[in-house]
């Protein structure tokens, strides 16, 4: 591999006497990105854009003086250990970066010196060919002949240029401005700590920040520091020392660098940009985002925007200290998140509310949404929706807690029983309780995330009410599976990118990645006649059960969920070609103890209250001048399949509750049958008879 290595470099040297070394282009605007919603049609400049990303307005260039030595020996450790020694490539570097890769895994050195990153950044496209690689490496021992008669001199020239020049995450380019944007400090300030951080960003610097990803922060800045050590320029001592170093000195990003002005701000539509500027820095780790004049189209609609964050603040007015929150994710029937409320002030919390731990906050507890999953997952494993349960009011089930007793109430019937559709209509725990043991965790957790969900969900029967994170988005991507009868699609923010020149670069990017065309095909993940199952008990949820509140003037689907206590409400519901999730709630802060809805204008919240009437309310203006009107949702009451318990439906030996003033139930007797609901009783307004959330 050596010898081949040499005989490349030989060849470059010659080639290196000949070629000419282009001048630097000058920067113009033609690099600025612009963001445009699903309302421009034509393409996508400046005038009608949403919002802009450029590098212009975050770099400041510093002298080589003004780098301290401690940050110069960090770059050169983590980058390029020889470079005042070799004249432009480093064939054993490449050896060495090689032999590190396959060994380790290791992202930080790679095969191309410093002055070869910086022809790269500035003479050469991105592109990853081996003429290019040539040229680069041509260009690089060129530069370094004609940058100085004095080599120590040209050597320090081409490293200032490089640290003026590159991309350190956070819209920041050139070490000042990194500096600024990560430890509000100045370059000449920066410690050791800071300086291995600084330069543990440089090949990756997205995917490294210490407020996103302190693990993987820490584990570059320590192999920066073990560098050093082994390079000696610093001691075994400094190295400890620095690596104990905390990372909360870093201050948490203050300002989108470049974003400028976002259109439909006053609607929360940062929130969403925001999450556009990360997809997009998946796709472009090096920064690419913001030099490369790309155009984006994104599937934001300004109208259901503005329709979500109205709903939302007029329910719950921001100024209003002690109210809760609210978040409303929208997809349509093609995938696309055409509303994102995610909050309602994005410089006071920049946390996406709807985006969960993606969006800086953390997953929410979706209460007993979670049920109709459970549902799918037992209509596909063959059992029927006519299955029978018992239905006391509360019931143990032995060893069903990590070994202990699982006591779970609501949902219990005067009959003693309830089958799988009215118990969904009710909500009734008791029974999806019983059929989660009977279903298996693992086989719902699968279910879910073969829908939409993305978060990672324990296997616990606990699951069934909720145990579980989930985020606003994930909900209404997996009801939309059921709205599409079974196929699924990813939801995506983000139609199409392309370059100044109009030519597409990437189609509807999930996680980074780009689809392969304009067209996306849904995946069949659920049998469409299971779905219609599914939506049939959703529609009674809304219709007769505990989503009544979520009744519009067209046929809707849904489902409530409140957690213990009423730290989370939901509503998850879907038309004929729209789904909506609406999560209320308290969001908190890092070590703030968790706020309960539990005495909210005088009651305790639950998802068919402030959520179900939110979602009526958004849902009712989104379908506002719609020329298709939903007229019926595809659902299906043929329930066929294997019928558990019917033995339930002619005989049960759960006694009565006790009324007032009689004998309390046997010492251990745990279930019994709620008395009927007296007409007149002010309970039915809200929870009748046998309902939990």
């Amino acid at each position: 591999m050596l010898a081949g290595i040499g005989a490349l470099t030989a060849a470059v040297m010659v080639l290196s006497r000949s070629i000419q070394l282009p001048e630097l282009a000058t920067p113009d605007l033609s690099e600025t990105t612009f963001i445009c919603t699903s309302e421009v049609t034509g393409p996508c400049t400046r005038d009608v854009a949403t919002a802009t990303l450029s590098s212009v307005e975050d770099r400041e260039l510093v002298t080589y003086d003004q780098i301290p030595p401690v940050l110069i020996n960090a770059v050169i450790a983590a980058e390029d250990k020889d470079f005042f020694d070799h004249e432009g490539v480093d064939p054993y570097g490449i050896a060495r970066a090689l032999y590190q890769d396959i060994r380790f895994g290791g992202t930080l050195q790679g095969g191309s010196t410093i002055t070869q990153q910086y022809v790269k950044n500035s003479f050469l496209t991105p592109d990853r060919t081996l003429t290019r690689k040539i040229r680069e490496a041509t260009l690089a021992i060129k530069l370094e002949r004609e940058a100085a008669g004095d080599k120590r001199a040209g050597k320090e020239q081409i490293l200032l240029d490089y640290l003026n020049l590159i991309y350190f995450g956070r819209g920041a380019y050139g070490i000042q401005a990194a500096s600024q944007a990560y430890f509000d400090k100045n370059v000449e300030e920066l410690n050791l700590a800071d300086a291995a951080y600084l330069a543990g960003l440089i090949r990756a610097p997205e995917s490294a920040d210490a407020r996103d990803n302190p693990e993987e922060a820490k584990r570059r800045r320590s192999t920066v520091l073990r560098r050093m050590l082994e390079d000696g320029h610093i001691t075994e001592l400094e190295a400890e020392r620095a690596d104990k170093r905390t990372l909360n000195t870093i201050i948490p990003q203050a300002s989108r660098a470049g974003l400028g002005e976002v259109k439909g701000s006053e609607f929360g539509s940062e929130y969403f940009i925001e999450a556009v500027r990360q997809q997009l820095a998946e796709i472009y780790p090096d920064g690419g985002l913001y030099t490369e004049g790309l155009r984006v189209y994104t599937t934001l609609d300004h109208d259901l925007q503005k329709h979500a964050y109205q709903t939302v603040v007029n329910e719950l007015p921001p100024e209003e200290p002690d109210n809760p929150t609210a978040s409303i994710v929208a997809i349509d029937d093609r995938g696309r998140v055409v509303a994102m409320m995610g909050g309602t002030d994005f410089r006071s919390s920049e946390v996406n509310l709807a985006t969960g731990r993606d969006g800086g906050g953390s997953g929410r507890q979706p209460g007993s949404a979670f049920k109709p999953f459970v549902l799918a997952e037992s209509l596909e494993q063959g059992f029927s929706a006519r299955s029978l349960y018992a239905a006391p009011s509360v019931i143990e089930i032995e060893g069903a807690n990590n070994g202990t007793v699982w006591r779970v109430k609501g949902g219990g019937s005067s009959k003693g029983y309830r089958d799988l559709v009215d118990a969904m209509r009710v909500s009734s725990n008791v029974v999806y309780a019983q059929l989660m043991i009977d279903t298996r965790p693992d086989q719902v957790v699968q279910m879910a995330q073969k829908l939409g969900v993305t978060a990672e969900l324990p296997a616990v029967n606990a699951l069934v009410l909720g145990a579980g994170e989930v985020s606003v988005q994930d909900m209404a991507s997996a009801y939309s599976t059921f709205e599409r009868e079974g196929a699924v699609l990813e939801p995506v923010i983000i139609e199409r990118i392309e370059d100044p020149e109009g030519r597409v670069l990437c189609y509807y990017p999930v996680n980074g990645v780009c689809h392969d065309g304009a067209d996306r095909t849904a995946e069949q993940v659920l049998d469409a006649e299971i779905a219609r199952q599914v939506s049939h008990t959703l529609t009674l949820v809304v219709n007769e059960g505990t989503g009544r509140n979520a009744q519009i003037d067209q046929p809707a689907a849904g489902k409530t969920g409140t957690t213990q206590d009423a730290r989370d409400a939901w509503f998850v519901g879907f038309t004929c070609d729209l789904t909506a999730a609406v999560w209320m709630g308290y969001p908190g802060a890092p070590g703030e103890p968790p706020r309960f809805m539990d005495d909210f204008r005088g009651i305790e919240v639950h998802g068919g209250d402030f959520p179900a009437q939110m979602w009526a309310e958004f849902m009712s203006r989104a379908s506002e001048g719609n020329e298709e009107p939903c007229t019926e949702l595809p659902t299906s009451n043929d329930f066929t399949g294997r019928v558990r318990n019917t033995n339930l439906s002619t005989t049960t030996t759960v006694p009565p509750c006790p009324g007032p003033g009689e004998e309390p139930l046997a010492p251990g007797v745990v279930e019994c049958i709620p008395a009927p609901v007296e007409p007149g009783d002010t309970s039915t307004t809200t929870n009748p008879e046998g309902e939990s959330d």
